[in-house]
């Protein structure tokens, strides 16, 4: 029987677009968040043209630069001693009809929470999911004792899901050996409208504009022993992150200095769920493939799932949940490798491995740019809106 009715639960990127997709498709849609409020701060994202097919599908492709959002015109890899470029990634041999946007988390929480709102969501802050119960009429029991039930529930409520334990069991995440911190600086170096990596052993950088450009968003991610918790909201002195990457000159180093706070948090890698869906309790984003942030993916997985879950459940030849997952895991899966074969390459130490790669990239980067784009086309060319 076509779903006529759906519960979210989760008001991050994932969730919001889940809730709007399936509205627009004629459901009665209920999100529930936890939190007083929905919002984000502190945070950019990167929005890959797999993604912006998404947004722009959902009708807020306009609306995204008029928030602020930076068009990325490259990616560029530099090491990290002075700076020097080892290889340029020509953004605009991306599909020219969606941009690689640079943005701040909050703006597009702000948007897609509108869009949600126009589409008809029903959202219920402060409403802490405590238990699901999968069924044919499934229903999720919140704090307060209430319970709400539909056709269908939606666990987009990260890492840490209910709906993932439920369906899956305990999850066998493991550090890393990596750390990162996070942080928003003013644009003391008038940096261009690209994203930088700034790789060194055992470490990177990467930084890009946010806002008009009047701001920089900085991740830096090190190689250590010692663990480190997950969440971002785990708050470190920002000496700790210039003693770290003390040997990051040039720009990097310009923009270390100008950190006045941070959050630092453990990178730890959590398989793929085996099940996403099963009894009508559905996984999505982070619920199902927690993935690490060396490809800029996570945001854009989440939009590609939840356009992929809208069209899996409404409509009246919907091919249902089961079918959600069939389409979205080989890819999903791919992403997560890609992602964790970026961290190696970033963090290469001195040496003829290191100093045969950047030779190259950077004869790549001269001689054949469009190749080197095009090692890219699977991800960013791909486009889940395009059947409808």
């Amino acid at each position: 029987m076509r779903a006529s009715n759906a519960i979210v639960v989760g008001g991050g990127i994932g969730g919001l677009a889940a809730a709007t997709a399936l509205a627009q498709r004629g459901l009665s849609v209920t999100l529930l968040e936890q939190a007083p409020e929905i919002r984000e701060v502190g945070a950019g994202l990167q929005i890959s043209p797999n993604g912006m097919a998404v947004l722009r599908a959902l009708g807020l492709g306009s609306a995204l630069e008029r928030a602020g959002a930076v068009r990325g015109r490259a990616v560029v890899l530099r090491d990290h001693g002075r700076g020097t470029p080892v290889a340029r990634l020509d953004l605009a041999r991306l599909r020219p009809r969606e941009p690689y946007l640079f943005l701040h988390r909050a703006d597009l929480i702000a948007l897609l929470l509108k869009a949600a709102r126009q589409a008809g969501v029903s959202l219920e802050l402060g409403a802490e999911v405590t238990a699901y119960a999968p069924g044919e009429t499934p229903q999720v029991t919140l704090a307060d004792g209430a319970r709400r039930r539909a056709h269908v529930v939606i666990g987009a409520d990260g890492i840490h899901s209910g709906a993932r334990a439920l369906l899956n069991g305990d999850d066998a995440a493991r550090f890393t050996g990596q750390v990162a911190w996070r942080a928003l600086v003013p644009n003391v170096t008038r940096h261009p409208d690209e994203a930088h990596v700034h790789m060194g052993p055992g470490r990177h950088l990467v930084s890009y504009p946010l806002r008009g450009g009047s701001l920089v968003n900085l991740v830096a991610v090190e190689e250590r022993a010692d663990w480190a918790a997950e969440g971002w909201h785990h708050a470190d002195d920002p000496e700790n992150l210039r003693r770290a990457f003390a040997g990051f000159g040039g720009e990097a180093g310009a923009l270390l200095e100008a950190v006045r706070e941070t959050r630092l948090w453990g990178l730890h890698r959590h398989p793929v769920a085996p099940l996403w869906q099963k009894d009508n309790l559905v996984l999505l984003g982070d619920a199902a493939h927690p993935t690490l942030p060396f490809l800029a993916q996570g945001a854009n997985m989440a939009l590609e799932d939840a356009w992929v879950l809208a069209v899996c459940l409404g409509g009246e030849a919907a091919p249902g949940a089961a079918a959600y997952q069939r389409r979205r895991e080989a890819r999903v899966r791919r992403v997560i490798a890609a992602a964790e074969g970026n961290a190696w390459r970033y963090h290469l130490r001195p040496g003829p491995v290191r100093s045969l790669a950047h030779l190259g990239l950077r004869g790549l980067s001269r001689l054949a740019p469009g190749r080197l784009v095009g090692a890219y086309d699977w991800l960013y060319g791909h486009d889940v809106t395009a059947a409808d």
